[in-house]
């Protein structure tokens, strides 16, 4: 056995029937001997579990960071983005399934320590490395270690995760982290079960502890599926309750779907409920509600809550132009929620 590909797990313990039990993430796999959990890369060799997606990265790519999508952190620069095979949710829409789905064994991943992930964000001159493409939980083990280097090296740590996690889990995982963009898949449980194979609330509870109990910042997005959760009234609803139970300063991204894994009978995304979820956002009372993977600049530029002054102006990805001071708008001098410098 390989040391480099293999190691330890955290977050387990015994149970009988020579199986183990993964405490992880809220799917609580029992786990027979020689057999994975849900995500692949748990696996249970001679009764102890070991993950295999530790070190084991499936590549490595500089994106903007706009394309995480984070706009209110560090906008404009880029970041080292990563992430393994597998994952611990079964979207039947997923977007990038191809990672997701792949077993640790099966993929095409080269050792890299967390020291080599870090040193590889300093070569790079970026500021900030995101775990992302599949949902880093499952590699927690490894997030905390690169995570911990990084914050001692002045590097950022960014979670482009589902929220799928424990709640004792989430406090070592998220220690090191600094922003964080959460998948909220959906506002019903009836999507979630049959389509993500989880469940609404522990996200929920996720984004509450992010907000109340952490000072990380995070942005929420939700893709819009037509016929599944798109409808205004569920919006609303969403709406209602990312305003009642994180206020009104947290930042959504609504983006669009296209037809991808095990719903390519799905027609993509029409722009234009895209722009009436964000209108139906914005009329409610939420300040910062922008667009994705469609070509809409007005409707990914950032605006003053308090004058209107268009402040960072974007197309798709890119910053165009970036007229925030020190935190405020220069006109009104509104204080404009995000981690800027």
């Amino acid at each position: 056995m390989n040391e480099k590909n293999i190691q330890v797990a955290k977050w387990w313990q015994e149970t009988d029937h020579n199986k183990i039990l993964c405490t992880l993430c809220p799917r609580y796999c029992k786990i027979g001997r020689g057999q994975s959990g849900f995500c692949f890369i748990r696996q249970n060799l001679n009764d102890t579990l070991y993950t295999t997606g530790y070190g084991k990265p499936i590549g490595f790519a500089i994106d903007p960071i706009e394309k995480k999508p984070l706009n209110h952190f560090y906008p404009g620069s880029d970041i080292l983005s990563f992430g393994t095979a597998g994952c611990n949710l079964g979207c039947r829409f997923c977007q990038n399934w191809s990672m997701s789905k792949a077993k640790s064994d099966a993929s095409n991943a080269l050792y890299a320590s967390p020291e080599d992930v870090v040193a590889l964000a300093h070569e790079y001159k970026v500021p900030s490395i995101a775990y992302t493409y599949n949902d880093p939980t499952i590699f927690g083990e490894y997030v905390i270690d690169i995570s911990k280097i990084g914050r001692q090296e002045g590097i950022k740590s960014v979670m482009v995760t589902n929220g799928y996690i424990d709640k004792e889990a989430r406090k070592q995982v998220y220690q090191n982290i600094d922003a964080a963009n959460i998948d909220l898949k959906a506002f019903t449980e009836r999507f979630y079960r049959k389509l993500t194979f989880a469940h609404l609330k522990d996200v929920l509870d996720t984004l509450i502890w992010l907000k109340k109990d952490t000072d990380i910042w995070f942005e929420i997005t939700t893709l819009l599926i037509p016929h599944q959760n798109d409808s205004q009234e569920e919006i609303k609803r969403m709406v209602d309750w990312i305003l009642q139970h994180l206020g009104s300063d947290i930042p959504i991204h609504f983006t669009a779907f296209h037809p991808d894994f095990k719903m390519t009978d799905t027609p993509p995304t029409p722009p234009q409920t895209l722009q009436k979820a964000r209108k139906t956002a914005i009329d409610m009372g939420i300040k910062y509600c922008y667009v994705g993977n469609i070509m809409d600049s007005a409707s990914q530029t950032t605006y003053c809550p308090g004058c209107g002054k268009p402040l960072i102006e974007r197309s798709w990805h890119n910053v165009s132009n970036n007229l925030i001071a020190d935190g405020y708008c220069p006109d009104c001098h509104t204080a404009i929620n995000g981690i800027w410098t």
